[in-house]
C-alpha cells in the first residue's frame, strides 16, 4: 500500500464519505476540507510497525510511530481502565502548547497492551516529525537558543511534579517548531536504581538538566555562550534549593530580555466585533474598536493592549458586563504600564501576579453589580476575557535601551488567543470549560470529553 491508495473519511458528520484519496484537500462528495490528523504512536511495539501499512483498519503508518487517522470523524478507541502512563498527560494538560494530549488507543494484537496514541505531537501538516533541538540548535539565532532553554526551564517543575522530568533529559525527545519547544512524548522517571530503556541516567535534578544543556551551550551563538555557561554552572549544585532555582530562572530570563531587546519590534492592533449570523444582539466588547471607528490618536494604550470580552447573561446583562470589564481593564492596565515605565525590570512571575490581580478586581466589580441588582443563579451577568498586553520594559543594550518584547496573555472562559503564521494556527490558551475540566481531573480523554452534551459549558467566567 502507498499513500496515494489510502482512503480518508470525510469529517462532515452528515457526509462521512469514506473513499477520498489521501492527498486531496476536500471531500469529493460534499467539498468539506479533509482532516489530516497525524498521531504519535507510543512504545516499542509501535516503533516496530513498518511504514505504508494500515493498522487496526484505521491508522495508516506514515513513518515509524507517525500514524494518520483515516477516520477522524469517529471517536478513537478508549479503555475501560486507563493505564498509569496516562495520568501525567492529564496533569500537564494546561501545558499542551508543549506537551501532547492522549488521543486514544489501538489494539494491535489480542494478547498485547494497546498502543497509546497522542495528538498535538510535534508533527507537521505533512506528517513529518519536527526537528530535534540538537539538530536545529546551531542554525538558530542567539535569542531563539536562549528562548528554547527558557521554555525548558519553565517546564522543569511541572514535569517533575508529574514524574516526567526525564522527558527533558532525552535530547531526541525535545523537538522544536520555530520558536516553540515541543515534547515528543512524556517519559516517566523509573523507580530508583532502574535505568531508562533508552540508556539514560535516572537523575532528575537541575544538575542532570545542565549536563544535557552543556553540549548545546558549547555550540551556542558567541554572544550568549559565556552567560549560558555561568547559568549551567549554577545548575550544577548537588542539592539546588528553591531559592537557587529562582536565581537561575531570573538569570536566564534577564539574558532572554537582553537578547530580545536587540531586535526591532513592530506592533499593530485592530479590533472589530459582530453579533454573527444567528443572533440579533451583540453582547461582545473589544478594544481597540478600529473598524468603522477612528480610535484616538493619543491613546496611551495603543498598541500595547488588546481585549475581547464575550458577554454572558442576555440583553442588559452580558453586554453590560463586557463593557464594564473593558473599561475597568483599560484603567488598570494604564496604571500598570505607567508603573512599568518608572520602575526596574520585573520578572515574569511578578507581572503575572499583577495581571491576575487586575482580573480579580474586574471580577469583583461585576460581582458587586450583580449583588446590588439582586441577580441570582443564571441571571447573574458575566463575561469571558482574553487580553494581550505588551509590557514595554526597558532593557539596556550595547546600542542603547530596547523593548524587552514581552507579551502576556490573560484568559478567563473560552475566549481564545491564537498564534497564526503561514504554516500553522496554534491555540495559546486553554478554555475554562467542561471539556478541559474533565481532562485536567483525569476523568476523560480529550476526544471523549468533547462528545459530552455540555462539553462547551463554562466552568469559569468573570
Amino acid at each position: 500500500m502507498n499513500r496515494t491508495s489510502v482512503l480518508l473519511q470525510c469529517p462532515n458528520p452528515t457526509c462521512l464519505h469514506d473513499a477520498n484519496v489521501a492527498g486531496q484537500p476536500w471531500c469529493e462528495r460534499c467539498q468539506t476540507p479533509l482532516c489530516y490528523r497525524y498521531v504519535w504512536a507510543v512504545g516499542d511495539v509501535a516503533r516496530q510497525v513498518p511504514a505504508n501499512v494500515l493498522v487496526g483498519d484505521r491508522y495508516y503508518v506514515i513513518a515509524p510511530q507517525v500514524w494518520l487517522d483515516t477516520q477522524p470523524a469517529l471517536l478513537p478507541e478508549g479503555l475501560d481502565e486507563l493505564p498509569p502512563e496516562v495520568r501525567p498527560y492529564f496533569k500537564l494538560y494546561s501545558h499542551r502548547l508543549h506537551v501532547p494530549v492522549v488521543y486514544g488507543f489501538c489494539q494491535l494484537e489480542p494478547d498485547t497492551a494497546p498502543v497509546m496514541l497522542l495528538e498535538h505531537a510535534p508533527i507537521d501538516r505533512k506528517g513529518q516529525v519536527q526537528p530535534a533541538i540538537e539538530t536545529a540548535w546551531e542554525q538558530a539565532t542567539a535569542v531563539r537558543q536562549v528562548y528554547w532553554l527558557w521554555q525548558l526551564l519553565e517546564l522543569w517543575h511541572p514535569l517533575k511534579e508529574a514524574n516526567a522530568s526525564l522527558s527533558l533529559l532525552i535530547p531526541g525527545n525535545v523537538r522544536v517548531e520555530g520558536w516553540r519547544v515541543r515534547l515528543q512524548e512524556l517519559l516517566l522517571t523509573p523507580l530508583e536504581g532502574d535505568r531508562s530503556p533508552m540508556g539514560a541516567s535516572m537523575g532528575t535534578s537541575l544538575r542532570d538538566l545542565s549536563a544535557v544543556w552543556a553540549g548545546w551551550v558549547a555550540r551556542a551563538q558567541p554572544e550568549v555562550i559565556a552567560p549560558l555557561q555561568q547559568i549551567c554552572q549554577q545548575m550544577q549544585s548537588d542539592q539546588p534549593s528553591q531559592a537557587s532555582f529562582q536565581t537561575i530562572r531570573a538569570a536566564l530570563n534577564q539574558l532572554l530580555l537582553e537578547q530580545a531587546a536587540l531586535l526591532p519590534l513592530k506592533l499593530t492592533v485592530a479590533g472589530a466585533t459582530t453579533s454573527g449570523p444567528q443572533r440579533s444582539h451583540n453582547e461582545d466588547a473589544c478594544y481597540p474598536l478600529t473598524i468603522g471607528i477612528q480610535p484616538p490618536t493619543n491613546d496611551p494604550l495603543i498598541p500595547n493592549l488588546a481585549i475581547i470580552c464575550d458577554g454572558i447573561g442576555g440583553h442588559a446583562g452580558g453586554e453590560v458586563a463586557s463593557q464594564m470589564a473593558l473599561r475597568s481593564l483599560q484603567l488598570q492596565v494604564l496604571a500598570l504600564l505607567a508603573e512599568v515605565a518608572e520602575g526596574e525590570v520585573s520578572p515574569p512571575e511578578v507581572i503575572a501576579q499583577q495581571l491576575e490581580a487586575i482580573a480579580r478586581v474586574v471580577n469583583n466589580v461585576i460581582a458587586e453589580q450583580n449583588n446590588a441588582q439582586g441577580r441570582e443563579a443564571r441571571q447573574r451577568m458575566g463575561t469571558t476575557l482574553i487580553m494581550a498586553v505588551q509590557i514595554p520594559q526597558s532593557v539596556p543594550t550595547p546600542t542603547g535601551v530596547g523593548n524587552a518584547h514581552e507579551l502576556y496573555l490573560v484568559n478567563v472562559g473560552d475566549s481564545r488567543a491564537y498564534w497564526l503564521t503561514a504554516d500553522y494556527c496554534h491555540t495559546l490558551t486553554v478554555d475554562d470549560d467542561v471539556t478541559s475540566r474533565e481532562v485536567r481531573l483525569g476523568r476523560s480523554l480529550y476526544r471523549e470529553a468533547l462528545r459530552r452534551s455540555d462539553s462547551g459549558a463554562l466552568t469559569q467566567a468573570i
